[in-house]
């Protein structure tokens, strides 16, 4: 009996998803862990599982919006899963080098001849490409969309003609290609401009200097990570300090729903991680039951599920808080915007060394320029002031957050 994937349920307020890739052939045989598609929701981009072994045949092309339940692909249980071959033995007086040349030639050779998919079919007539001259990357040299664009790519370097689009039928402007926005890219377009309508957000600055900060880390990361088995990073520095005065400040840590104030018993802070596809906040809940090495260590899955596409819907809800560090692409101050409904922001930078004025000498010291963006409906100037200004005294006497105070 043939089973049907379908597009999950991935939360109550998503119902629909978008087919962004295949990740198998079309009449591949897989076993029931094997991911065959990418899907992209307005919150989330993850890979779905076969949930079955068999033979693929998908019924929705790439780019479809298939609403949750519907049938992206049947697999065919019945075909079994084939049995790994053993390599051909070379013939007598072949070496295997040359042997295995011949079967890269049949390859290359099987390659040419392919079939091309509908959709890099249509590009390659868009482009008047010739396929065989495109060199596929795909499983058994199949030639991908990836591998017609680079093909052009190298073709308008050498020649100047402009690259046409993949994703639209229409030509696109002189020297320019036109691309679809990916739903995440839809939704956190829409959230910005969401937190800039709704929200009286202002941006308060200060600079803190990293010395103490630097020199602990300094001082004991090889022994941290030898206990821990995990790196030492500045952000769990931060994260604690935040944590320290959300609880100092706690309108910041708070929200408004309608005409209520809603504040919050836990501290649940979202961490700003930036992959190929945009801008995510995986959650730290409870941050403020968690020490140095779980905030490292959340941080460090959450980055790397993030990275690779494998965060759920659940990884990215109920923050209260958010932080997010400009510094690692080199920025040296920014205006972060509000994650909405959340009430604060804050920013971290670069560190950079400059002359500062400490007891009247004019001495070197790494800084860094922090920012602070609120909600002025809910949280007074005064309150985004001293919640800097903590942060501050923290980060330059750590140890205060090691004694509690």
């Amino acid at each position: 009996m043939p089973h049907n994937l379908v597009i999950p349920a991935v939360g109550e307020s998503i119902t629909e998803g978008i087919v962004a890739r295949f990740l198998v052939q079309d009449g591949a045989v897989v076993t029931e862990v094997t991911p065959i598609f990418e899907l992209e929701t307005d919150k989330i981009s993850t890979e779905v599982q076969a949930g079955a072994a068999g033979q693929v045949r998908f019924q929705v092309k790439e780019g479809d919006t298939v609403p949750v339940g519907g049938v992206v692909a049947t697999i065919d249980t019945s075909v079994a899963q084939p049995a790994p071959s053993s390599p051909a033995k070379p013939a007598e007086g072949v070496s295997v080098k040359a042997a295995t040349v011949a079967d890269a030639s049949k390859g290359k050779a099987a390659a040419k001849n392919q079939t091309l998919s509908p959709a890099v079919k249509k590009l390659v007539a868009e482009s008047d490409a010739k396929p065989a001259e495109i060199s596929g990357t795909g499983r058994d040299g199949l030639v991908t969309k990836g591998d017609v664009l680079a093909h052009l790519e190298k073709r308008s370097t050498v020649t100047g003609a402009a690259r046409p689009s993949a994703a639209s039928a229409e030509p696109a402007a002189v020297g320019g290609t036109r691309k679809r926005m990916s739903s995440l890219r839809q939704r956190i377009a829409q959230r910005l401009v969401q937190a800039q309508h709704t929200a009286a957000i202002l941006t308060t600055f200060n600079e803190v200097d990293m010395s103490a900060c630097m020199d602990l880390r300094k001082r004991f990361k090889e022994e941290f990570e030898k206990k821990h088995g995990i790196g030492l990073g500045f952000m769990s520095f931060f994260t604690a300090a935040a944590v320290k005065a959300l609880q100092k400040y706690p309108m910041i840590n708070s929200q408004i729903d309608g005409t209520d104030i809603v504040t919050f018993d836990g501290i649940h802070i979202g961490v700003a991680v930036g992959t190929e596809k945009g801008l995510v906040v995986p959650v730290l809940r409870h941050a403020e039951r968690l020490g140095f090495a779980d905030i490292e260590r959340a941080i460090r899955e959450a980055a790397t599920k993030a990275r690779d596409g494998k965060l759920s819907l659940d990884d990215m809800q109920g923050g209260t808080f958010t932080i997010t560090n400009g510094g690692v692409y080199g920025s040296l101050m920014s205006t972060p915007i509000i994650n909405p409904p959340q009430s604060g922001i804050l920013g971290m930078h670069a560190i950079k060394e400059r002359p500062m004025a400490v007891n009247g000498q004019v001495v070197i010291r790494p800084m860094m320029y922090l920012a602070l963006s609120y909600d002025h409906r809910i949280v007074d100037g005064s309150e985004a002031v001293g919640f800097l200004v903590r942060i501050k005294e923290l980060i330059e006497a750590p140890e205060k957050m090691l004694l509690g105070l």
